[in-house]
């Protein structure tokens, strides 16, 4: 039976003495504790060298490989000579295997798991080889080690920074006199005044991070609020320490370490082993040795979810004032606008379309029914739609790229753009190509919104039922249909409808569209024409989604009552002055979506809770963890359509309540429409606003 001993400077209370077996081979594992005292550790090794045929040394410091710099830790080396004729490991070569392995496998099994995660390290020079891979897919690290070592309030946030301080003041804290001048230091009463702000700032960054990798004892000083979602990267997590994680509300922990007779093994205990097998030095172990031994054990990662399975992605999406009357909402631009006259606020209008990207609000509380969260924030570009269309499409991309790198230090794992932002240029396409992470414009969930929202609004009217072919009966017109949204609303409505009326400026794109649906549905009747006008009387149904920015798109005063009007456009194809004119027609704007869980974000112009869809579709992949270019480009592919409502379906999105220019419509609201109708249509002669085509 071969003998491995661990020494730690851990407390002699968990000592233990078990027997096992490893690669077929019987072993006897002793721990034994030294207190924190050096000396005593000394006297165990003494006392147990001539039994053991390998030791473990834990608690102690590895020796440190930080880019070029070597760092030999004294009090480790001091251990190590006490016993020079056994093999001595504190598990570096293992620990740092399977440290990287915790990294590869989580990235594969979760996919994208670290894209862009803000990772902070308790220490970053026992993390390094977690670092290195984490790089990988983020350059968000963060390095608390000048906190740690020298109550230094400041954190590292390069591998090249970690390696530049570790070569700065390793050969200093590492010299045999460094502890005793750091416990002086510490006593001090400068050094106790600046404890609290030490402390302060290192919370601030434990709470702004997403992964943290540590210790189990370095993170007990940190509360619920500060570890609620967070990922524990960490090693030797037990079921007690598992229930302290859940007492803090941690989403998710990575644990590296090996795992023996349903327990875990510390690095140093197992590398002993793997030495006394082999009867191999730890310095000798060759990566097959190692290989050989983990593939054997069937050692892997443990990835475990505290409250059962939890998962929390991040996205971010750009918003931008509507309007110059948007602006005027915003301190101090509210109090500008209230002496000043509209010439100044032009002039302020202008200034702010070439303003930085700032976060307008961060959004959280969204829960998905099937365990996946997500948080996000809201990034503002100062552009009104006049100023983004009185400039060319590269300064918008400018702004959106700046948007974007912003959303990537924040830790976003894919952004989406807003209102006129979507449609600038080539809708999304340039901007994909230069941006940092992935981007949507939310075009394909704005169009099924657009529909979900009619077909609601069509059906609690009451004025339309479906034919023999299972089509609706009625005619349904498109404004804008040439455009990304317009295209895919007149290919899907061209299945569910009996005929079809496409408007648009654009007479090749328009017979092209047609030709298009006409081959992609088989009897579809399709009409074109080049304005709304001719045809706009006899609609049961109208989408508008042009990019019109204030003009006049139709004339409302000749639609028949009863119509449904879903408006996409942002801002409004249709002015709440004009919609004031016909109480007997419905205006919608678009379909919102109803986010799942207790969504908390800042006033966006709709009920708490509420998204526009080009919102939620941000929201939804971010949830389904499909970090990729999902909708780009002005041909919007309807099963993209079809595809983002299922998966909405899936992680609880629902319609919001139908609304309009005065907010959310009632049961009244929709009696009041319908009861006009019938009013109207009891009396021919005052509906001179429709005359029927000759």
């Amino acid at each position: 039976m071969k003998t491995v001993v661990s020494v730690s400077q851990g407390s002699s209370d968990f000592d233990y003495e078990i027997e096992t077996e490893f690669l077929g081979q019987n072993f006897r594992v002793i721990r034994l504790g030294a207190d924190g005292d050096l000396g005593r550790a000394e006297a165990l090794l003494e006392s147990v060298r001539d039994q053991a045929d390998a030791i473990g040394l834990s608690m102690v410091h590895d020796h440190y490989q930080i880019g070029k710099e070597r760092l030999r830790h004294p009090d480790t080396e001091r251990l190590e000579a006490c016993v020079p004729d056994k093999p001595v490991t504190t598990g570096a070569g293992l620990r740092g295997i399977l440290q990287e392995w915790a990294i590869r496998h989580t990235q594969s099994e979760l996919g994208h798991f670290f894209d862009n995660a803000r990772v902070l390290f308790l220490n970053g020079q026992a993390g390094y080889r977690i670092a290195k891979a984490v790089a990988e897919h983020t350059d968000n690290l963060m390095f608390a080690d000048p906190y740690i070592d020298l109550g230094v309030p400041r954190l590292l946030t390069s591998l090249g920074q970690l390696e530049t301080y570790t070569g700065l003041t390793g050969p200093l804290l590492f010299r045999p006199a460094a502890a005793a001048t750091l416990t002086r230091m510490r006593r001090s009463p400068l050094y106790r005044l600046g404890e609290g702000l030490v402390k302060d700032s290192l919370n601030h960054a434990v709470e702004n991070s997403h992964v943290i990798v540590a210790g189990m004892a370095d993170l007990a000083n940190f509360s619920q609020k500060l570890l609620d979602g967070k990922t524990i990267i960490t090693s030797r997590v037990t079921e007690s320490g598992l229930d302290w994680m859940r007492s803090r509300r941690v989403a998710m922990v990575v644990d590296y370490s090996p795992w023996l007779d349903d327990r875990p093994v510390g690095m140093n205990v197992m590398e002993a082993m793997i030495s006394a097998v082999l009867s191999r030095s730890p310095g000798q172990l060759k990566p097959d040795d190692y290989l050989g031994v983990i593939e054997a054990l069937g050692i892997k990662p443990r990835i475990l979810y505290p409250l059962g399975y939890r998962r929390v992605n991040r996205f971010a999406f750009v918003i931008h004032p509507l309007s110059q009357q948007y602006l005027t909402k915003t301190p101090p631009l509210d109090w500008i606008a209230s002496i000043s006259p509209p010439a100044v606020m032009n002039l302020v209008e202008k200034a702010v379309a070439y303003s930085p990207p700032f976060i307008y609000s961060k959004v959280s509380g969204i829960r998905s029914p099937t365990g996946d969260e997500v948080e996000g924030w809201l990034i503002t570009v100062g552009g009104t739609p006049r100023e983004i269309m009185a400039h060319g499409p590269e300064f918008t991309y400018s702004r959106l790229l700046a948007a974007a790198k912003l959303a990537k230090k924040l830790g976003a794992q894919i952004m989406g753009l807003g209102a006129f932002t979507k449609v600038v240029g080539d809708a999304g396409i340039t901007v994909a190509k230069r941006a940092p992470l992935p981007i949507t414009t939310g075009n394909s969930y704005s169009a099924s919104g657009a529909l979900w929202a009619a077909h609601d609004a069509v059906k609690r009217i009451g004025r339309v039922h479906l034919g023999p072919s299972g089509k609706m009966a009625g005619k349904a017109m498109v404004v804008g249909a040439t455009g990304a949204i317009g295209s895919v609303c007149a290919r899907l409505l061209a299945k569910a409808v009996d005929e079809i009326y496409l408007a648009a400026p654009e007479p090749a794109k328009l017979l092209a569209l047609k030709e298009s649906i006409e081959q992609e549905t088989p009897g579809a009747r399709v009409h074109v024409a080049g304005t709304a006008d001719r045809d706009v009387a006899d609609m049961d149904m109208i989408v508008t989604a042009t990019s019109g920015a204030g003009k006049q798109i139709l004339d409302i005063m000749k639609v028949k009552p009863g119509c449904v009007i879903t408006d996409v456009a942002r801002p409004l194809d249709i002015p709440a002055a004009d919609v004031a004119k016909r109480p007997d027609v419905l205006v919608i704007e678009s379909g919102e979506i109803q986010l799942p869980g207790d969504v908390m974000m800042k006033d966006i112009g709709l009920p708490r809770g509420i998204a526009y869809a080009c919102l939620a579709e941000t929201i939804v992949l971010a949830l389904e963890g499909r970090f990729e270019n999902f909708t780009l480009g002005r041909n919007i592919e309807w099963e993209k359509v079809r595809e983002i409502y299922k998966l909405g379906l899936r992680h609880g999105m629902k319609l919001a309540s139908v609304s309009g220019v005065n907010g959310v419509f009632s049961d009244d609201d929709f009696e009041r429409v319908r009861a006009r109708v019938r009013a109207l249509e009891g009396e021919p002669s005052s509906v001179k606003s429709h005359p029927k085509r000759a």
